[in-house]
């Protein structure tokens, strides 16, 4: 997924419409944009069920002098959609979300999504990363991001949660797990105040607990791949934003499994913090519509 060049400029927005789908929405969207100057440049709807089903719709749009007209643009779109009992979001394209990465030992995301930053690939300024190991230091504070250490072992996950919230609460956007090794309270969910984004193996079938590569040889597998999703409070079970597999075979090792999972885990978990960051997905129950 490449980021779309018009987005990347100045008076560009994005508009998110979300609700029960009913006829009319999307004139009266488009109208609104048009009598405000706005000119569409691309837009993308799904409905669930043309007959009281769920609607999803983006929008981009371009109009001169969007940073100033913003809160103009949001009422009248506000006032319009209440009509139809939708909810939205209106965005500049042009500012982009901040994100917090938090890791553990294992360095392939977080250094591929520092590397991706780093070339301008991705839309986001990373803000900070957090790790409770202290590896990955070097190569964060190399590009100038602040690296906080934050130890759990033999501290009470309480504190550590709490030192954690105190960094990211209100200065983040969107938290990116990268192989971060340790399960988020409810607690510290709801605190946050911001969404987040995991990334883990995906096997078929499911191999829990230590060296999974190794019990995937063990059983012959031919797909390994990776599946990002948004935490919830029920363990690996939030909407699913991004998956991919890879064919694997009786020649490949336990380390070149691993090795290959790691590959798509990278893919996959960038993918996701693209598309979240473009406002390209959109929520519907415990699945996700992805324009």
């Amino acid at each position: 997924m490449g980021a779309e060049k018009h987005e990347l400029f100045s008076d560009v927005g994005r508009l998110l419409v979300y609700g029960t789908d009913e006829p009319g929405i999307v004139a009266a969207i488009t109208d609104i944009l048009s009598a405000a100057g706005a000119n569409i440049i691309s837009l993308d709807q799904h409905t669930s069920d043309p007959d009281g089903g769920r609607f999803f719709q983006r929008t981009v749009f371009s109009m001169p002098h969007l940073s100033a007209e913003l809160p103009a643009l949001e009422d009248k779109l506000g006032e319009a959609l209440k009509r139809f009992r939708l909810d939205h979001s209106l965005v500049d394209a042009s500012k982009k979300k901040r994100i917090a990465v938090m890791a553990s030992t294992s360095d392939h995301c977080v250094l591929d999504l520092l590397w991706r930053y780093r070339r301008g690939e991705l839309p986001v300024d990373i803000a900070m990363v957090i790790s409770n190991h202290t590896g990955l230091d070097e190569d964060v504070r190399s590009l100038g991001i602040p690296f906080f250490h934050t130890p759990t072992a033999g501290k009470p996950r309480e504190e550590v949660e709490a030192r954690q919230l105190e960094l990211l609460k209100g200065n983040v956007d969107l938290v990116v797990l990268a192989r971060y090794m340790q399960i988020l309270t409810e607690d510290f969910i709801e605190g946050l105040g911001a969404p987040v984004i995991n990334i883990h193996h995906s096997f078929l079938p499911a191999f829990i607990g230590a060296a999974p590569y190794r019990k995937a040889k063990e059983r012959g597998v031919k797909l390994v791949g990776a599946t990002a999703h948004y935490v919830t409070k029920d363990l690996d079970e939030g909407p699913i934003i991004a998956q991919d597999v890879i064919a694997v075979s009786h020649r490949d090792t336990a380390a070149d499994l691993q090795r290959r999972g790691a590959d798509v885990e990278r893919r996959v978990l960038s993918s996701a913090v693209q598309a979240h960051c473009e406002d390209r997905v959109l929520r519907d129950g415990s699945a996700t519509i992805v324009f």
